[in-house]
């Protein structure tokens, strides 16, 4: 079975200007890759290593009612938010998304305490990160329009010890004897709260029956960046929250240090390097698998979502579908979970930036 090291905490992805490659189960104290002293092969002035460092936040919650998703992303040239929710009882989905030209959203160094918003007419947008106080908080307030009703939400992720074993990584892109370049990513499944109130109508969604699953990125991310996630959240046959978030990217080295994770209980286990195809295209069947037997996954989308931007000398195209999971999971203690008709996202990402 695949295994990998949990390395001791750390305060830094970044040690005498170098990054330092591994996965750990606590956050860092401060993620700033501008300590990196050479990413490239020739020097850069500090702006224009700024200007490549691509960073979000993403969110995602669910309950028997609910499945909802909220991300942040700063891509200096311009910035992305996000939201969308899919009502499973009538089959709705509410989509709400802006796009913000220039660099001013900055997303914290620190998990332990800040927080970044964002605020125009008729949206407004906040992520409280605070680690030190056992919570992370989601606000958003988004005013009615000619197609869909008004949407104001507030969650709180628990991210007490007690609760969570996040997965922490920092992966090189690229590890030349002279330049060095790596990404890192904070990712926690826990129990989420909060209140949602969609078109005038108000909902709770209740700790004890909702999953909720944080993650936080950084990284010197290649140019032409393509990767494609998978991720789930939810409850197996035995009431356990469970969970995974899976990605096949640009990294090197993957077998020995990748970003995939499952949890099961609160319990982290590391996952294998997986290869995610399409046979027939990305609005037909995804197919998860490694080569460990610890991944076997099915991803069936159900409600498309495309969404293209162009933006100067930029480009991004985004395939975030929503659908069902099945399939077999298998934890570090060799347990089996069986996924099934497990409603989640898959996400093909290209970006030219």
């Amino acid at each position: 079975m695949y295994t990998r090291e949990i390395l001791p905490p750390r305060d830094s992805p970044v040690e005498n200007g170098e990054p330092v490659a591994g996965t750990w189960s606590k956050a860092f104290a401060r993620v700033d890759l501008m300590d990196i002293r050479k990413p490239y092969r020739f020097p850069l002035p500090r702006w224009l290593k700024d200007l490549r460092i691509k960073e979000w936040e993403g969110f995602g919650a669910q309950d028997e009612r609910f499945f909802l998703e909220a991300f942040l992303g700063n891509f200096k040239l311009y910035q992305l938010v996000h939201v969308r929710l899919y009502n499973k009882e009538n089959g709705e989905v509410y989509f709400f998304s802006k796009l913000i030209p220039g660099g001013s959203l900055k997303l914290p160094k620190s998990l332990g305490n800040a927080s970044v918003e964002y605020r125009s007419p008729g949206f407004f947008f906040r992520i409280h990160t605070w680690l030190n106080a056992d919570t992370i908080k989601l606000d958003f307030d988004i005013a009615a329009t000619k197609k869909q009703p008004a949407f104001t939400a507030h969650l709180s992720y628990s991210m007490s010890s007690r609760d969570i074993t996040p997965a922490v990584v920092s992966l090189n892109f690229c590890f030349q004897r002279n330049y060095q370049r790596n990404m890192y990513a904070y990712k926690a499944l826990t129990a989420a709260r909060g209140d949602i109130v969609l078109g005038g109508r108000h909902f709770s969604l209740n700790s004890a029956q909702c999953a909720g699953l944080f993650r936080d990125y950084k990284g010197y991310f290649p140019y032409r960046m393509k990767t494609v996630y998978c991720s789930s959240m939810g409850f197996d046959e035995e009431g356990r929250r469970y969970g995974f978030h899976i990605a096949e990217n640009q990294a090197v080295e993957t077998r020995k240090n990748n970003e995939n994770a499952l949890w099961l209980d609160k319990r982290f286990t590391p996952l294998p390097p997986v290869r995610i195809t399409m046979p027939d295209g990305p609005e037909s069947n995804w197919i998860i698998q490694d080569l460990d037997g610890m991944v076997d996954l099915v991803f069936t989308p159900q409600k498309m979502r495309r969404k293209g931007v162009s933006f100067f000398i930029t480009r991004g195209d985004f395939i975030v579908p929503m659908g069902y999971y099945n399939g077999v999971l298998v934890s570090a203690k060799g347990e089996q979970i069986h996924v099934r008709n497990q409603w989640g996202t898959g996400e093909k990402l290209y970006l030219r930036v």
